[in-house]
Parts: C-alpha cells; sequence; structure tokens
C-alpha cells in the first residue's frame, strides 16, 4: 500500500485514500488528476480486494483512456482487458454489443459516423420530397443529436404549432424508423439507447449496478445532460461515484456540457466529500497568479486556487502590434529566438480564439520556413468554405476547371440532383470536352430535366452576374462580391451556431486575404491579380502541413488546446470583441465561459508565456481600431512586462504604445486617399483627443502616423482614423 502513494501529494493522498463514499475531487490544471485517478483504482483494488471488473473509469477521450489503461498495466503489471476503461460512447457501445436483443438491436448493428449520418439524413429528405435549399441536413443533424442529448425521442417533442420545428420531428420520427430498419446506431444514439436498456430492463440494470462498485468519472465538468443521467442510474443508491473535474476549466457549454453537473451532484449524491487538488506541477508561480487573477473574477465557483513549489518564472511578456500582420511577425521573430536558446519547435504553441486568426500566422512562419501543424483542424486554404470560395473564383478566372465546376455546381444546394451531374460529366466525355461546354450543349439540347435545366441556367446567370459586378475591380472587391451573390455566406449560416460561426469568420478572412495581398514581382506585371491570388492559394494549400512526427511549431483554437502543455505558449488576438467575442460580452454566463477559456489558455504554459493583440485588426470586414482585452487588465500589473519592438522592457500601460521597425524621420510627409500629412501637423482623434504628427511610415495604403497627444502619449495610427484639426 504504502508503495503506490509516496509519489502523491498531501492532497491527493486524500482522494486516493477515501473511504468507500461519494467524491468530487476539484482538480486544477496540471495538478496530477490522472495520477489521482489511477492510484484510486489501485487503491480501491488494494484496500478492498475489488476485482478490476468490479470498477467503471469513464473518461472523455480515447488518448485518456488508453493513458490511464497504460499507467495501471506499468502500476500493477495486470492486463486490463477485462477492465470497463473508456468513453462514455466506447462504453455504451460495449453494452449495446452485449445487451443488443434488449436493446431492440441486430446483432450485426453498424455504427454511423457523423458524415454516415449526414448522408442517411439526406436520404430522409429525399424519401419525404423535401427540397434541400429549404431544409438543409446540418441544422437538421444537429438538431436530432440535440434531441437525444436532452433524452427526447420525436414523439417526446411538443411542436406541432411550429411548421419548421413540426417538420424537423417528422425527419427526425422517419431518421429513427430509417436507422431501426437498417441496424444503424449513430454516436448519440450509442449513449441514448444504452441509458434506456438500462432504464427499462430491471435485470440488466440490476446486474450492472451489483457489478460497479465504484464509478470513477474524469472531466465530470464536460458532461451533458444525458451522460449525467447515465452516470445516476447506472450508480443506483448503493454504488460510489468519485467524479474528477474542474469548473474552471468548463468551456464546452456551446455543445451541450452543463456546468451545472458539478452542482447537482453534491445534493444528488449527497453526503459527498470535496478535495480541491491546488498543487500546481506544470506552471511557474507567475503564471499561476495571473491564471488565478483572472478566474478569481467568474462568480458562483466551487472556489480554488493553483499554487506551485517552483520557481517565480520569467514575467508574462505583452506585445501590441500595429496590426495583426505585425502581430504574426512579432511572434514568428520571438519564436527564433527561443529556437537559436535551445526550445524544440514543438516545444510551443500559438493559440487563439477563432480559427481565421491562423492564416497570417501560418503565412508568417511560411514565410520564415519554419514547420508547423494546425492542431485538431486544418491549414486556412483547406477548409472546406474556402475551397468552397475558391473554386467560384476559380471558375471566374477559367470556367472549363472541371474540379472548380463539380465543387460548386450544386454548393449553395440549387436543386442539381447527382444523376444530372452524371449526365453532364458523360456529355463532357463524349464530347472531349470541358464540363462547362458540356451543360451549355445539354441545355441548347434540352436533354436535361426540366428542374436541372433551369437551375443549371441559374448555375451560369449567376457567373454572368458576378463577372459584370467585378470587372476592373480589386481583388478584395472580386472576392467579396463572389461571396455575396455566391450566397455562400448564407448557405453556411444554417449550420449549427458554433460552427456556422467558425466558417463565416473563415469566408470573412477571406476577403482580408485578398485585400493583403501582394504578388511577387516577377509576376505582379505579367500575371493578373485573380490569377495570382489563386495561384498563391493553391501553393499554400499544396506546402501541406508539417509530417505528424516532425518536430513542429503546434498552431490551435483556445478549445482545442485543453488537455495539452507547452514549454512556450503565445496568445494572440486578445482584443475585444475578439477575445472576448463581441457576442459574449453582454451575456454574464458566456463572458464567464470567455473567462474560463482565458485561464485554460494561461494555463497550458509552463515557462514562458506571451500575450499579444493588434492596435487595428480587419474584422468582420472592416479595419478599426481595438481595445486590448479585458482579460488582459485583470491580470495583475507585476505579472506583466510589456515587450517594444526597440528591445526596450517596460511596465504596461494597458494602452501598449508601439514602436516601428523603422522609422522615416529625414522626410516630412505622406499620402495617403489623396491627402497629405505632414511632421508638426495638428490633427484630432475621436478616441484619443488631440495631437501632433511627429513621424510618419509608408506611402498611400500602407502609410502610417505616429502622434503625441496632449497628454503625453505617444501612438501609431492609420490615417483614415484622423481628422486634421482646423482650430
Amino acid at each position: 500500500m504504502h508503495d503506490i502513494l509516496k509519489h502523491l501529494n498531501e492532497k491527493q493522498r486524500e482522494a486516493v485514500t477515501l473511504p468507500e463514499q461519494h467524491a468530487l475531487i476539484l482538480a486544477g490544471a496540471g495538478s496530477g488528476k490522472t495520477r489521482v485517478l489511477v492510484h484510486r483504482l489501485a487503491f480501491l483494488m488494494q484496500q478492498y480486494h475489488l476485482a478490476p471488473n468490479q470498477i467503471l473509469a469513464v473518461t472523455f477521450t480515447n488518448k485518456a483512456a488508453h493513458e490511464m489503461r497504460e499507467r495501471i498495466e506499468n502500476l500493477f503489471g495486470i492486463s486490463t482487458l477485462g477492465m470497463w476503461v473508456g468513453t462514455f460512447h466506447g462504453l455504451s457501445h460495449r453494452l449495446l454489443r452485449l445487451h443488443y436483443q434488449q436493446a431492440n438491436l441486430p446483432e450485426s448493428f453498424q455504427i454511423l459516423d457523423s458524415d454516415d449520418q449526414y448522408r442517411l439524413i439526406r436520404r430522409v429528405l429525399k424519401t419525404l420530397n423535401l427540397d434541400e435549399q429549404y431544409w438543409p441536413p446540418k441544422p437538421i443533424q444537429h438538431f436530432i443529436n440535440e434531441q437525444k442529448d436532452a433524452i427526447k425521442r420525436s414523439h417526446q417533442i411538443d411542436g406541432y404549432q411550429d411548421l419548421q420545428l413540426a417538420t424537423w420531428i417528422k425527419i427526425y420520427q422517419t431518421y429513427e424508423q430509417l436507422c431501426q430498419q437498417n441496424g444503424l446506431v449513430d454516436f448519440a444514439e450509442l449513449l441514448l439507447r444504452s441509458f434506456e436498456l438500462l432504464r427499462d430492463n430491471l435485470d440488466v440494470r440490476e446486474h450492472y449496478q451489483s457489478r460497479f462498485r465504484h464509478l470513477l468519472i474524469d472531466e465530470f465538468q464536460d458532461t451533458n445532460h444525458l451522460q449525467y443521467a447515465w452516470v445516476k442510474l447506472l450508480a443506483g443508491k448503493n454504488n460510489y461515484v468519485m467524479a474528477v473535474g474542474d469548473d474552471d476549466q468548463s468551456i464546452y457549454g456551446w455543445r451541450g456540457a452543463k456546468i451545472e453537473n458539478l452542482h447537482r451532484l453534491q445534493k444528488d449524491f449527497a453526503p459527498i466529500a470535496i478535495i480541491r487538488l491546488e498543487q500546481n506541477y506544470r506552471s511557474t508561480k507567475t503564471i499561476l497568479k495571473a491564471a488565478n487573477a483572472v478566474i478569481d473574477l467568474n462568480t458562483d465557483r466551487l472556489g480554488k486556487t493553483l499554487w506551485t513549489a517552483g520557481e517565480d518564472g520569467t514575467p508574462i511578456q505583452l506585445y501590441a502590434g500595429f496590426n495583426e500582420l505585425d502581430e504574426a511577425r512579432f511572434i514568428v521573430s520571438r519564436i527564433q529566438q527561443h529556437l537559436t536558446q535551445g526550445a524544440r519547435r514543438q516545444d510551443v504553441a500559438i493559440l487563439y480564439r477563432s480559427n481565421a486568426q491562423s492564416r497570417v500566422i501560418e503565412e508568417a512562419l511560411l514565410q520564415a520556413n519554419i514547420p508547423y501543424r494546425v492542431y485538431g483542424g486544418q491549414r486556412f486554404f483547406e477548409r472546406a468554405e474556402i475551397k468552397d470560395a475558391m473554386a467560384y473564383l476559380r471558375l471566374i478566372g477559367n470556367p472549363h476547371d472541371d474540379g472548380a465546376f463539380e465543387r460548386i455546381i450544386n454548393v449553395p444546394v440549387r436543386g442539381i440532383g447527382e444523376r444530372s451531374v452524371d449526365l453532364i460529366r458523360d456529355t463532357a466525355r463524349a464530347h472531349h470536352c470541358s464540363l462547362w461546354q458540356a451543360a451549355q450543349t445539354l441545355i441548347e439540347q434540352k436533354a436535361l430535366p426540366p428542374k436541372a435545366t433551369g437551375s443549371v441556367s441559374g448555375f451560369f446567370y449567376l457567373f454572368e452576374q458576378i463577372k459584370t459586378a467585378t470587372t476592373e475591380s480589386t481583388l478584395e472587391y472580386t472576392v467579396d462580391q463572389t461571396l455575396r451573390l455566391s450566397q455562400l455566406a448564407d448557405h453556411y449560416r444554417k449550420e449549427p451556431h458554433e460552427k456556422a460561426q467558425t466558417r463565416l469568420d473563415n469566408l470573412a478572412e477571406l476577403v482580408t486575404a485578398a485585400k493583403q495581398f501582394v504578388p511577387e514581382e516577377t509576376i505582379a506585371n505579367s500575371t493578373p491579380y485573380l490569377s495570382a491570388f489563386l495561384a498563391h492559394a493553391a501553393l499554400e494549400s499544396g506546402e501541406g502541413q508539417a509530417p505528424e512526427f516532425q518536430d513542429s511549431v503546434q498552431l490551435m483554437t483556445l478549445h482545442s488546446a485543453k488537455g495539452l502543455e507547452f514549454p512556450i505558449v503565445f496568445m494572440s488576438g486578445m482584443e475585444e470583441e475578439l477575445f472576448p467575442p463581441r457576442l459574449s460580452v453582454d451575456d454574464p454566463k458566456r463572458l464567464s465561459e470567455e473567462r474560463r477559456l482565458c485561464y485554460v489558455g494561461i494555463t497550458r504554459a509552463m515557462q514562458y508565456l506571451t500575450l499579444t493583440y493588434a492596435e487595428y485588426r480587419r474584422l468582420y470586414g472592416e479595419n478599426k481600431p481595438h481595445r486590448p482585452s479585458r482579460f488582459i487588465r485583470e491580470i495583475p500589473k507585476d505579472c506583466l512586462t510589456e515587450v517594444r519592438l526597440k528591445s526596450s522592457v517596460l511596465q504596461p500601460n494597458h494602452t501598449a504604445a508601439f514602436l516601428p521597425k523603422r522609422t522615416n524621420t529625414m522626410a516630412n510627409g505622406t499620402t495617403h486617399q489623396g491627402k497629405t500629412w505632414f511632421v508638426g501637423q495638428p490633427i484630432r482623434h475621436p478616441k484619443f483627443g488631440e495631437g501632433v504628427i511627429v513621424n510618419y511610415e509608408g506611402q498611400n495604403d500602407h502609410a502610417r502616423l505616429q502622434i503625441r497627444f496632449s497628454n503625453g502619449d505617444m501612438k501609431w495610427l492609420l490615417p483614415e482614423f484622423i481628422q486634421v484639426n482646423e482650430e
């Protein structure tokens, strides 16, 4: 017994050696929760002589389940094959295989992944003669899964007075029937069907309630309504639940996680022991002080303060970029500095709130020849919505691009079925022509079905509209108008909220990419901007991510970073309206979750943390000044140092004046949009008040001005936000 406890700290040992009772272990970031779970399992087997299959251990990912099994095998030297250790879905699948008859399933039932489920819903729509243009499959898929998570079958939903809801219910009902007929089970169904199996079959329920004397549940703050009900049902009245979680790391409310489950647990399983694991083995004292200060502003916390016996470490660096391009350049320059000092690329993570932020960072890394991987996602130009948009742009430049034609002939859905597309393909092969030409031939010959003829004709008319609207226009305007006229944004807006917003942000970022695009000098004069931009995108996409096992910098969203740790972390885009997002600012519940997300980001860092933001960023199609995120202001000032490009380090004042890489003090004027600005000129800014120009840099669209304001502050600003002071 002593051997398995000797490497635990006092609080870990207290949690592991609890008597048989319900327990809630509030495990802070980096506090060794996996170690506690594994040692608790070992303690129960040694102290209470439980067989391995008398303990149920639930994790949230297959990776975590594998790690737990591996640690158990190393600790005991026994096989874990007979143990019930796995994810909610994995354990539910195991139950259904063992009891398929009681679950009303065929022995050979098949599991549908997300893509299979989507395709099946499309089949249902065809069966019900519903047009996908008006009943898009993605929101319906989300609706069905959401209802299952809420433990609602189609006949249990009351919504027949609402036409849309009534139709969705009918689709759900038909989908259920089709799945039952064909022995198909989607991911949400795995958990719901296993819950119903236990709820509706007394003998099965009593068997597992008598078997599983202890239930160990990891990441309890991420459980949804159905998962909580599943645990409660399996625990019954005589078994013991140990839930391990952290209310400060509950960041998945948008996908159904209920932070309230931690509070429900204390009522439903009273009396319950509560133990806080607060000693952190990951981060420095400075990083933990910052994290504690930020999260402490959330109310209704269960309460916990991280601490470490380790060193203070270096201060958190704060950098204000002039814009997002400068921010990305700074991050890359700092990475290069770390690499020259002996760091590995895999030690570095760049975190951001929105996927759309990755584009400029990716480009800066590519230019610096630094290998990178987008963790849990795709590179910018490889994302589906960007590929769709680029396919439209490719057809503008070359209507005979068959790949582009096939990709968007029915995106958004315009009633052109697969049979019509097959006919177009066959015609193209027979006439040795492009799909575009084949489609035109079929229309002229009236060889397509009437509905398809109208839809394909509408497709050609759409491209005439786009070409007319974008002739001799800027690249930015061409991209913007193509997205608007093609209705791609409206198409993606119909998806579940969080996914829709990500896609819309990426499309908006594509417009920004077009505005910022400057072709190489060798092709700038000989190639149209659109063609050069398409080539640039293709080459970037073709670069490919670094191989999985290559030493590479990690890029990821803050949500994807949960559970990971890195010696060197950059949190970029720390601005109001971006982090926290604009829609969260006036919603206390959502703002609390954003603050928890910031806490998660900060606590990913082991040794070095850098926070960056841009004073100007093109966001939601508009280039405007941005204020630093409130989360920066919530960090104690003595934890931060402000980084300036001239290598000066000052205490931050949270306005983060920007010093340029180069200045041009010899000349005395610059031009922007036909107006001349000169050193010594008095100006007025709507936010900062009166000032005088003391320096400038660049010309026209690249111009910016250094202003000394009446309060002594110095700032670099874009001319478009400044007015001449005529007084």
